[in-house]
């Protein structure tokens, strides 16, 4: 998911995407250390997505901090 799409979300429906990508770097750690993990790549991309749906999160709390 790019950031055009995040932005386009409301703050709670980010932060539902940002549950949902936690709840999946978990599995995906957890399958790691099993050794059951086959694309190592999606880890990475979860990573990023996480850092993206925070920053986006944060945008949009500044963006409102300073409307006030």
């Amino acid at each position: 998911m790019d950031a055009n799409e995040l932005r386009g979300k409301t703050p709670d429906e980010l932060r539902t995407e940002l549950t949902n990508l936690k709840k999946e770097a978990f599995n995906l750690r957890f399958q790691a250390a099993t050794s059951q993990l086959e694309n190592t790549a999606r880890v990475r991309t979860v990573k990023r997505s996480v850092a993206r749906v925070n920053t986006i999160l944060n945008e949009k709390a500044r963006g409102a901090e300073a409307e006030s």
